[in-house]
């Protein structure tokens, strides 16, 4: 329950303070950038549905190359790892973000918009899938292992995304993708399966395990935390090389 309430009071600050707004802002950005001819989609006459479809999958890569980001860049992870502290996987965690993260990932996603030039259609669809995708790969739906890898070939799947959440180094820095599976293939990041199996494996990170210093308070200040926080990427390039 604790973690429950956690998750759901932190949703709720970036609720108050952005997500109310997350849905028109990428909008009305991708409204003026059509205004004013910005963006490389701007540039070329492609039939609507075409650019509508191309802008939204270009989103969906450019938030997995902010995923990337957010676990290489020591500061970001400061962030980020708000997330990844949550001690078990369930939908809350997909709501589980510090606000200041918010914030930056819209600052990217605006950039994003203007430099592809986005139809702001694309726009909306990206975000309903985007915010609807958090919560399902981060749910514990059971999908019968037949169906789950016929989804895989184009979705992230809960069991897929689960495996990013382990606490072993080297499995947390896969399955960077929130909607669609290709980039972690095309990009080589992509894990199967946990090497300890779903029911074996462990959810979080390995320096911080307990759970009463994993508070409200605690979560928004955690970035802040003088206590040394590995910058994950390395480890793992060390461990495969090992």
């Amino acid at each position: 329950m604790l973690r429950w309430f956690n998750n759901l009071s932190v949703h709720a600050l970036n609720t108050v303070m952005i997500r109310g707004l997350s849905p028109v802002i990428p909008i009305t950005v991708a409204l003026l950038a059509g205004e004013k001819g910005w963006g490389l989609m701007n540039l070329y006459h492609l039939p609507p549905w075409t650019a509508i479809i191309i802008g939204a999958i270009s989103l969906d890569f450019v938030i997995y190359l902010q995923h990337v980001t957010f676990h290489t860049v020591p500061l970001c992870w400061r962030l980020h790892m708000v997330h990844h502290t949550d001690l078990d996987i369930d939908m809350t965690t997909g709501v589980r973000f510090h606000p200041v993260e918010i914030i930056l990932s819209m600052f990217i996603k605006m950039a994003a918009i203007v430099i592809l030039g986005a139809p702001p259609l694309a726009v909306l669809i990206f975000e309903v899938i985007l915010n609807g995708g958090s919560i399902f790969t981060h749910s514990n739906v059971y999908i019968p292992v037949a169906v789950d890898k016929a989804l895989r070939v184009f979705f992230v799947t809960p069991d897929m995304h689960r495996v990013h959440h382990s606490v072993i180094m080297r499995e947390t820095n896969t399955n960077f993708g929130f909607n669609l599976s290709w980039w972690d293939r095309i990009m080589g990041t992509y894990q199967d399966q946990p090497s300890a199996g779903h029911e074996g494996m462990t959810i979080g990170l390995g320096y911080f395990r307990d759970e009463k210093k994993l508070s409200l308070l605690r979560l928004l200040i955690l970035p802040l935390s003088r206590k040394k926080i590995r910058n994950l990427i390395k480890p793992v390039r060390q461990e495969k090389n090992s």
